[in-house]
């Protein structure tokens, strides 16, 4: 009997932004430095990436000022997965195509995960690229995660009256990791550069060169680290997440632990079908 060839299985090369400062945390120098639960959010972030089973390379573009530091602090946690650390540009765009430029090539797919996520989970990614690998016969390029909306939202003019409330049903706030066919992804940062065009992420600006992007179900836990109050939150988070694998030593929390990975709990997947792409940053 004649064997069967097996298609091998889709990679995906990672770009995590780093490069942002800390000044709405009361701090200076890298936010990706601040510590959460005694460990820099870049480690978290890029220990979940270092756990995903289709990751095979990842750049940290990091800040001009901590590149030195940021290569000391990622070997010493002994990630084996991160092929280089360079330095950000000046605007997260530009950071995101000087990462993009340095990754090794092989992989059909990229994935843009700031290091201010640290609790996306190690799963989600692997998650993601099921869903892209679906929807890419249907016409789609990329798949991100978003989380439903549950504030009320209102509509306010310039003099801040209020304009009626927008329907959240057709918002979602969204997160990294972004998921991309790593040609679509690269094509749309050069034009956009030729352009002098600046989006607020990947997503819209892979949307900005004509292609369509899935929004996905997220977790409601992949908070991003802007303010005090986030870090407060997401160290709760952490200890919650700690709680339960002390009281469950013989289950892993979102699966075995990776050098420098955190302990990211499976709550809220990818799973599911797509949902209606709202505005927002990640």
């Amino acid at each position: 009997m004649e064997a069967v060839e097996r298609e091998p299985a889709p990679t995906v090369a990672a770009v995590v932004p780093a490069a942002g400062s800390g000044r709405r945390l009361g701090g200076h120098g890298a936010k990706a430095l601040v510590r959460l639960a005694g460990r820099p959010l870049l480690l978290h972030a890029v220990g979940d990436l270092e756990a995903s089973r289709s990751v095979t390379a990842i750049v940290v573009v990091a800040h001009p000022d901590q590149v030195g530091a940021t290569a000391d602090l990622i070997a010493a946690a002994g990630f084996v997965k991160v092929a280089a650390v360079v330095p950000g540009g000046a605007t997260r765009q530009a950071s995101v195509a000087l990462g993009l430029a340095a990754l090794p090539p092989g992989a059909g797919y990229v994935a843009v995960h700031d290091a201010a996520r640290p609790l996306a989970g190690r799963e989600l990614l692997d998650e993601l690229l099921a869903q892209l690998v679906a929807a890419v016969p249907n016409g789609a390029a990329g798949v991100v995660p978003g989380a439903p909306v549950t504030d009320t939202v209102r509509r306010v003019d310039a003099d801040q009256r209020s304009l009626g409330i927008v329907d959240r049903e057709q918002l979602r706030a969204i997160q990294t990791p972004q998921l991309f066919e790593r040609s679509v992804l690269e094509e749309a940062h050069r034009r956009a550069a030729s352009a002098g065009v600046e989006a607020t992420d990947e997503a819209a600006l892979v949307e900005w060169a004509g292609h369509t992007v899935r929004v996905v179900p997220g977790p409601v836990e992949n908070l991003k680290i802007t303010t005090a109050l986030d870090l407060a939150v997401a160290e709760a988070i952490v200890a919650r997440r700690q709680a339960i694998a002390h009281d469950s030593p013989g289950q892993a929390i979102g699966g075995d632990q990776a050098p420098g990975g955190s302990a990211a709990a499976g709550t809220g997947t990818a799973g599911g079908g797509g949902a209606a792409a709202g505005g927002g940053s990640p």
